[in-house]
């Protein structure tokens, strides 16, 4: 939940070539001392390496600072006037306090420590865990440190962590670290825009594909037919007519208004790692965008996966991994050949990407490859495929053919919701999805799925059969057993549901406004199992507790803390109780949980 309250100081992005919003400035950043702002005590330059804090007293100043990444001077909120924010060492089982002052003119403010296991008062989401940090105000967080491994914090106010205050957040473990590596470098992916973001999110209130320009084209159409036929290219056009989008729709924010940043700088900026030959790198990736999904990859150099989301893993070799906002992975890495190697992070709509270099010195370079092509959604993607039953069974009387395609509903087409748990589903096909009465009838549910799977070993649209091993979520095993170790009681199913024309969000179609909280008995191990309606991809986060992800047989199979949702998928996770109070739980895309995909979890006694 985040406060609305933000003012509007930001000016209207100004027409920016497509080279400026993906390469931006070579020395985006601060302009304190250039005239354009007043500067302040810890102002920091373009090229000046990011400031690191560590300890177990630390004091955090969120306040304004100007940043050009384009070549127009925007407002910024900032901590210690940097963005990102300081990276920030602690070490397992210490107690830190962190002073957390507001130095902003009108606006609450706060920090998250996501990912991290504490009481609930020290967690940093308004109206929840806290008040909020009132302009002028220092709160106090402080807490005893009970894991290590590659986290992040960010504001959970308004729009504050999109327009800069987010951090890297890396904790010692008291134990030697059972990878082997030489050196380390903290790799932070994010997504800077230009515009003032509430400015932003009432446009995709108004128009959802205003920053959508992959769009489909008459050439594109004649290509079809000539490919598919007239009748499946006319019957795929009326399906996605009917599903109130498009097949390019992988993104509601893209590089039209984002320039895509590697710890602070823009691709034109050279953020740099050093190396020398024969080392292992330890590369600790963050995906602290508000919005984009990054495809990583290193031309010319393997990654071994040893951590996701703070937690070591059984090592996996890959060329290339997906990260979902707000995920971490570790990768190791042994460069050698060359002086450079680049470090390509291209959004997952193909519009633009993120770009630094692992190099032996600073000033050296290595060839950036193009991006893929942007890719188009298909009918399997949405959980269309294989069903070959007579959707009209699923219609109001309707005298609808079998569709071959068919795999979701419409639910504000003339289709009821699917039948409510427990109902007989003989002759419905396999495998046939259930779906809460809340959904039926349902102005803001747009779509339902009805044959979702899990999708643990699809490395994800736009990557399969791309030529380089790309990670996917059954690579990802945990290299210590079910740490709770029972059997979950009770089963909790949630739908995330939307409407594309509306860019309504939510929760088994029941925006956060009017949704009740999910309630919990401490101490309990549960499972809970996210079924994806909707034709997007969702990364959902758990506040205090973390997401025991299971395999297909329901085992076990790997913790996070942020669980990635493609579309018409069916994933599930076990969770231990074992942190009293309030906590959120919500889609961590910005805007998605803006419009209403927010739950409050209450654990009692």
């Amino acid at each position: 939940m985040r406060s609305h309250k933000q003012p509007s100081r930001f000016r209207e992005a100004s027409p920016a070539s497509r080279r400026t919003f993906v390469k931006g400035l070579a020395v985006g950043g601060a302009l304190a001392g250039l005239g354009l702002w007043k500067p302040s005590a810890w102002a920091q330059t373009g090229s000046r390496p990011q400031d690191t804090l560590s300890g177990t007293e630390f004091d955090l100043t969120i306040g304004e600072t100007a940043m050009n990444f384009t070549g127009a001077a925007r407002t910024a909120h900032t901590v210690n006037g940097s963005l990102p924010a300081p990276l920030l060492r602690w070490r397992e089982g210490d107690t830190v306090t962190v002073r957390v002052a507001n130095r902003l003119r009108e606006d609450e403010a706060s920090i998250h420590w996501h990912g991290i296991l504490l009481p609930a008062n020290m967690d940093g989401v308004p109206g929840l865990s806290f008040n909020g940090i009132r302009p002028g105000e220092t709160y106090v967080y402080r807490f005893r440190v009970r894991q290590a491994g590659t986290y992040w914090y960010h504001s959970h106010s308004a729009f504050q962590e999109q327009i800069g205050v987010y951090g890297p957040l890396i904790i010692e473990g008291r134990e030697p670290s059972p990878v082997q590596y030489d050196r380390e470098h903290v790799v932070l992916l994010s997504d800077w825009t230009d515009e003032d973001p509430k400015r932003l999110f009432a446009k995709l209130k108004k128009v959802p594909d205003y920053y959508n320009f992959n769009q489909r084209t008459v050439g594109d159409v004649i290509r079809d037919v000539r490919t598919k036929g007239f009748q499946e290219t006319l019957a795929e056009s009326r399906m996605w007519g009917q599903m109130r989008m498009r097949p390019t729709d992988l993104a509601d924010v893209s590089g039209y208004t984002y320039t895509y940043l590697m710890n602070g700088k823009a691709p034109a900026g050279n953020w740099t790692g050093l190396f020398h030959p024969g080392e292992r790198v330890r590369l600790r990736f963050i995906n602290g965008s508000s919005m984009t999904y990054f495809d990583v990859r290193i031309p010319g150099v393997k990654m071994t996966v040893v951590a996701a989301d703070g937690q070591y893993v059984h090592p996996v070799s890959v060329d290339e991994f997906r990260i979902a906002v707000a995920e971490t992975f570790d990768v190791i890495v042994e460069p050698s050949g060359q002086d450079a190697f680049t470090i390509f992070a291209q959004s997952m709509d193909r519009t633009g990407y993120a770009s630094g270099t692992l190099a032996v010195h600073e000033g050296l370079t290595a060839p950036v490859p193009e991006p893929d092509p942007p890719v188009l959604l298909t009918m399997a993607d949405m959980g269309h495929g294989g069903m070959g039953h007579d959707m009209g069974a699923m219609n109001q009387g309707a005298a609808t053919p079998p569709d071959p395609h068919a795999g979701h509903t419409m639910p504000d087409e003339p289709v009821t919701s699917a039948p409510p748990a427990g109902h007989d589903m003989s002759g419905m096909g396999e495998g046939m999805q259930s779906h809460p009465p809340s959904e039926e009838g349902n102005p803001l549910v747009d779509m339902q799925t009805m044959t979702p799977t899990s999708r643990l070993d699809d490395p994800g649209i736009g990557l399969r059969d791309n030529g380089r091993r790309v990670l996917t979520y059954g690579d990802l095993r945990s290299v210590f057993e079910d740490p709770d170790g029972r059997e979950p009681g009770r089963t909790i199913e949630l739908h995330l549901t939307g409407h594309m024309e509306r860019f309504a969000w939510s929760f088994d179609g029941i925006k956060f406004s009017s949704a009740e909280p999910l309630r919990l008995t401490y101490g309990e191990r549960l499972r809970i199992v996210l079924v994806n309606d909707t034709m997007m991809t969702h990364p959902i986060h758990l506040h205090g507790m973390w997401s025991d992800v299971e395999d297909d047989t329901g085992q076990f199979h790997v913790r996070k803390h942020t669980v990635d949702m493609p579309p018409g998928s069916k994933r599930s996770y076990r969770v231990t109780a074992d942190a009293l109070g309030r906590w959120a739980y919500h889609c961590h895309l910005l805007y998605h949980m803006e419009a209403g995909m927010f739950r409050e979890v209450r654990v009692d006694e």
